[in-house]
């Protein structure tokens, strides 16, 4: 059975909750639209996904389902994550609202002036990333002007997946174990090929093998 849920983020204050929610029932009350789940995060845009509740979100609405919201904001940090979640919706075929901009969206709801903006917020994440890749380009461009060496010190060694074997991996060696047998029949994971890379830098070989 498909449910009707309103989504409601707020970095600080609780009477904006507050105020969202009664914006909320009060648009559900104008559409006659019964709200049966609320979803809120009183957290900042900053904090992760979990935090944000935004995983909760995603895992809560089903096809068929309408979410609402009461501004494009509230879903994202960033123009192309809230373009980003709405996709995600209207593909599992969820309807949404977001009442500030007027906007509905999805298989049920989609008019052409929602279509229209949609095109044009892609258009400004789009720009976004540009605006962020050039200045990302800029910086990295004035530290090599500086003489700031970008990059990992050379020599340095990669974390990988074999490091929590390197103990056996070492004993194994030393006892002259091929390491395609050490991969299939010690380990159970990774390639011949893989493990020789992380052998060799880190000298793992017993000193008097040749």
């Amino acid at each position: 059975m498909s449910k009707t849920i309103a989504y409601i983020r707020e970095s600080a204050s609780s009477q904006d909750v507050k105020n969202q929610r009664h914006e909320i029932l009060e648009y559900g009350h104008r559409e006659g639209i019964q709200v049966d789940e609320f979803i809120e995060a009183t957290v900042s845009s900053g904090k992760s996904n979990r935090q944000r509740r935004i995983e909760e979100l995603q895992e809560t609405v089903c096809a068929g389902d309408l979410l609402i919201v009461t501004e494009l904001s509230r879903l994202g940090r960033s123009t192309g994550e809230v373009i980003l979640l709405i996709n995600q919706l209207i593909a599992t075929e969820v309807d949404v609202i977001v009442i500030k901009q007027n906007l509905r969206l999805g298989n049920g709801l989609e008019d052409v002036t929602s279509k229209v903006m949609v095109t044009l917020l892609a258009l400004f994440a789009e720009i976004e990333r540009d605006f962020i890749s050039h200045r990302t380009k800029e910086a990295l461009a004035s530290k090599k002007a500086q003489g700031v060496v970008l990059g990992k010190p050379k020599g340095t060694i990669q974390s990988s997946m074999y490091d929590k074997d390197k103990e056996k991996i070492r004993e194994l060696l030393a006892l002259g174990v091929p390491q395609k047998r050490i991969v299939e029949s010690h380990l159970g994971y990774g390639t011949t090929k893989s493990l020789s890379y992380y052998i060799r830098p880190r000298k793992l070989y017993p000193k008097t093998a040749r």
